[in-house]
Order: C-alpha cells, then structure tokens, then sequence
C-alpha cells in the first residue's frame, strides 16, 4: 500500500501542508509514519480521513469541533461517506496499453518499473479500478487471442495478486468487526477478484479470513463450523452450465446458508443470479454492490 511524503498527500487532499501540519499538531487528527530519512509518511486510510474532513470544513464545520468527536468516530463517518458517494474512477486506458505492450515485448524490468511506479503515486483501492483489475482483464483477453503464453499470463497475474496482498498485509490485525470467510469454490483458480473482495473488506474494518482458489464447500463448511463468520464470500469467474450451477447453489443451501449468510460474485455467476437469489445466497453484480453489503455488515 503506498505511502505518501506531505507534498503529495496534500495534493490528495486537496489541503495545503501548512493546514496538515496543524491539525496534526493541534488535533491529533493523524499520527504519520516517520520514514528512515524522518519525512512524514501517511497512508490511504488518512486520505479518506483528511478528505472527509475538508469536505467537513468547506461546508461550514469547524475542524475543533469535528476534532472533540474522535478519530476512530470520524474515521468510521468519514469511511461510510466514501462508501456512499464512491465512483470507480475511469481506467487508465494508456497506462494498460503500456504495461500490455511491455508483457508482450517480453520486457519484465519496464513492466515491473511502470507497474511499481504508478502504484507509488495514488491510493491502492484507486489504483485496483484504473489498472490493476482492467490490466488483469486485457490480460486474460490477451492470452484467449493466443497474443500471451501461458508462462506470460501467470507471471503477470502473480505481480497483481502480489500487489493486492502486500496491500491487504498493510492493515492490521484486528479482533473487532465482522468476521468474513472468502474464498473460491472447487476448480476455481482464478483469484484476484476474490483477493479484491478481501482487501475491500480489509478496508471497510472486517476481520477476513481468505481462504485462496479451489476449496471444496465441505472443507469450507467444517473451516465455517469451528470459525463462525459472519458472512461468506465467493467469487467464480467460470461457470460452464446451468446445471454446475445448480449444483453449486444447493451444495452451498446444504452445507454453508444454515451457519452462515453467503454471497457470491464474479463473472461466471451473472446469467445464473437467479439459481443462487432461490437459495438466499446473495449476488453481487458488481464490487459496488459488494461494498454496500460489506459497509452494512458494520451497521
């Protein structure tokens, strides 16, 4: 997850250094991370904060008064405003060609080099709707037109995955909040939604455990019986059949709906939502309608 010096942490906020430096000192609004060279380093979770509370003040607040409710209040405010008035910020069209064309060249240390720069520059949840989930899905396309190798597909699927769990490794560990079990169903090996899914939950303030690819629903039932989540979240990018998906849906009324609530996503669920829908298994068109359901566990 990316770390931010002051300059560019203003520039994310929208307030000037001066400003940041003062509610810091005043409020006790954000305590940066001293780097080794003891610049200030602050995180995505104080952007949203920072946001929130300019947005705050430009209405009319006064930042004293919104500093007597208490950062974890506001945070949680501040979290649920983003959750509510988020847009998937439009792909980073030119930046995916990029990065496309560096994989296609064979050129590794250019596509690590543009990759690692562009995430060093913006929030990570900004960073997974401009190019890493686009980037993954011109991969795929890539490889099905026979233009990537098996070989170069993995390699480049990995450095995303290993993106999203070095952010997801950033949040700490927490006995509070909902506790939510996510993983992939039997033979599915296709994970970076699933991984997406997790550090979304990781950031609304769930507790997840993630579980990875291709876990049967009996293994995941009994995982359930000596956890008792609160939800469970899967993600199946393929779905051959109505039939297979009929089948998934009464194994998870049998084994998993009765200790837990269940939902499931991704794009090989879509023509089957309403197989699901009859077994109270709730569907997730999009990570939009994830994010609600995630911020709702909360509340």
């Amino acid at each position: 997850m990316p770390m931010y010096r002051i300059h560019r942490f203003s520039k994310l906020t929208g307030l000037s250094p001066h400003v940041i430096r003062a509610w810091e000192r005043r409020y006790g609004l954000v305590t940066p991370i001293r780097g080794e060279n003891r610049y200030r380093l602050y995180t995505d979770e104080d952007v949203v904060l920072f946001r929130y509370l300019k947005s705050q003040v430009d209405q009319g607040m006064a930042i004293g008064e919104l500093s007597e409710q208490g950062r974890e209040h506001l945070q949680e405010q501040a979290q649920r405003v983003f959750v509510e008035t988020y847009r998937e910020p439009p792909p980073s069209e030119r930046l995916v060609i990029d990065l496309s064309q560096a994989l296609e060249e064979n050129d590794r240390a250019g596509f690590e080099r543009k990759l690692n720069g562009a995430l060093a520059v913006i929030p990570f949840e900004e960073a997974l709707h401009r190019f890493l989930l686009p980037l993954q899905e011109r991969i795929g396309q890539l490889w099905h037109d026979g233009i990537l190798g098996v070989g170069q597909e993995h390699y480049a699927s990995n450095q995303i995955k290993q993106k999203i769990f070095s952010a997801m490794n950033q949040f700490q560990t927490s006995e509070e909040g909902p506790a939510v079990v996510i993983a992939c169903p039997t033979n599915e090996w296709h994970e970076v939604a699933a991984m997406t899914a997790a550090f979304v939950c990781l950031a609304r303030g769930c507790r997840v455990h993630y579980l990875g690819a291709n876990l049967p629903i009996p293994e995941l039932a009994a995982y359930c019986d000596r956890n008792r989540p609160t939800c469970v979240l899967l993600s199946v990018t393929i779905m051959e059949s109505s039939d297979e998906a009929c089948a998934l849906a009464q194994e998870l009324a049998g084994k998993i709906v009765p200790r837990s609530s269940v939902g499931i996503g991704g794009q090989g669920i879509q023509a089957h939502a309403e197989v699901f829908s009859r077994e109270n298994i709730i569907v997730f068109q999009d990570l939009k309608a994830l994010d609600r359901f995630v911020f709702s566990l909360k509340h």
